[in-house]
């Protein structure tokens, strides 16, 4: 499927997602009240949307305690990421910093215009430059099929309902054992793994070589086993390059990337004689 059918469908995705959310309430207000609770429901829901869409993006970095990465502080990466945007086609993202040592990296945004990507002072320690590279490829990748429009707001409603759980004071594990399951269907429904192998294979095009990503998703696996931690809701996990929960319970129904080892395959099979150049290296 081509990169603009990509984007047109998960564009009318996030329709479906705002609108839907839009028409449940206000029929449950109109169920509970009649037009007149209808209505307020419906105007209410219409703000919410607004904010959902606009504010989307900056509401899930400040709940990650992302800070915006200057180009002063960091210009270096900066370019890379601006020579990458022009190779994929989209607009240079702006970079933020993750605080904690766990390597990981995201995207947000309502679109390819004002993609956000997200890289934690872990994953600038351990990536090489061109791993780093295969990371922000993916992420621009995302960007450019207009993932972000579909991610971002499907995933801070998961993260809403996650957090509505909390107020339950004694009913909090049987609020979050039933709104759980429902957030992580949402996110299941709209996000489906097949969109990490589309964007890996689209990185490896930008970076000119598979190696890149794959190699860093082999160096991102390996760092999971060290056991550093860092704090976030599983309802992010969409939102990464890779799932950094590992086999946590809840984390696991918000899955939706494929296992890494299919994906470096799926990479290498792009390039089938590279065992044969390295062997000769």
């Amino acid at each position: 499927m081509g990169a603009r059918l990509l984007a047109v469908r998960n564009v009318l995705k996030a329709l479906l997602l705002l609108g839907g959310f839009v028409a449940a309430l206000a029929a449950l207000g109109w169920w509970l009240g009649g037009v007149a609770l209808g209505s307020v429901f419906l105007v209410v829901t219409l703000l919410m949307a607004a904010t959902l869409h606009w504010y989307g993006p900056r509401i899930l970095l400040a709940s990650l305690g992302a800070r915006e990465l200057p180009l002063s502080e960091a210009p270096l990466l900066h370019t890379t990421a601006e020579r990458l945007a022009s190779a994929a086609g989209v607009p240079r993202p702006r970079l933020y910093i993750l605080p904690g040592g766990y390597p990981r990296a995201l995207s947000v945004g309502r679109g390819a215009a004002d993609a956000c990507v997200g890289l934690s002072e872990g994953i600038l320690t351990l990536t090489t430059p061109a791993e780093l590279e295969g990371v922000l490829a993916h992420e621009l990748a995302h960007a450019r099929h207009r993932d972000l429009s579909v991610q971002t707001p499907a995933v801070l409603l998961a993260l809403l309902l996650l957090e509505s759980s909390r107020i339950g004071g004694l009913l909090e594990r049987a609020l979050l054992f039933l709104l759980a399951p429902v957030a992580a269907s949402l996110v299941n429904l709209l996000l489906s793994p097949r969109r990490e192998l589309v964007a890996d294979a689209a990185a490896a095009a930008i970076c000119g070589s598979p190696h890149p990503l794959a190699d860093a998703l082999v160096h991102l696996e390996q760092a999971m086993e060290l056991g550093v931690s860092f704090r976030a809701s599983p309802a992010t996990e969409p939102l990464y390059t890779v799932n950094p929960f590992g086999a946590d319970r809840i984390a696991a129904m918000f899955g939706t990337h494929p296992p890494i080892a299919e994906r470096v395959q799926r990479l290498r099979e792009l390039d089938p004689g590279w065992r044969e150049r390295r062997r000769a290296a």
